[in-house]
């Protein structure tokens, strides 16, 4: 049987997506390489319970330039209103903008954009 391991991005700051996934999604530092043989910074992320990790890439020879809608990743939280709230707490802009009026009719899925414009939607888990 095959496993599917990691989803790779490319980032334009790694510490700075280091810091975002883990202070606000929860992630942890799985492993760190900073010279990998093709000459990039990696590090690979992990959320507690799960195997898949998310691998960001951050080369200082590549200009990053994530276009709209490119990809998105999914995570599945156990209270998705009370997670929306605690990010917008923090200052992070929510989709869609009236996404209490969307779960109070049975649509429980937001998304958010991390610094590089990357999209994770968020969704009840279970």
């Amino acid at each position: 049987m095959y496993k599917f391991l990691h989803t790779r991005v490319r980032v334009s700051n790694l510490e700075r997506s280091i810091k975002w996934y883990c202070d606000n999604l929860g992630f942890r530092v799985k492993s760190r390489n900073d010279r990998s043989p093709a000459g990039n910074q990696i590090c690979h992320l992990e959320l507690p319970g799960n195997e898949h990790m998310l691998e960001l890439t951050y080369s200082p020879d590549y200009k990053l330039n994530v276009p709209e809608d490119l990809l998105h990743f999914a995570i599945g939280v156990p209270n998705l209103t009370a997670f929306c709230e605690q990010l917008e707490q923090k200052g992070i802009e929510i989709w869609p903008d009236n996404w209490r009026d969307e779960f109070a009719k049975g649509n429980k899925m937001a998304f958010i954009t991390d610094p590089d414009n990357y999209e994770v939607e968020l969704l009840k888990q279970g």
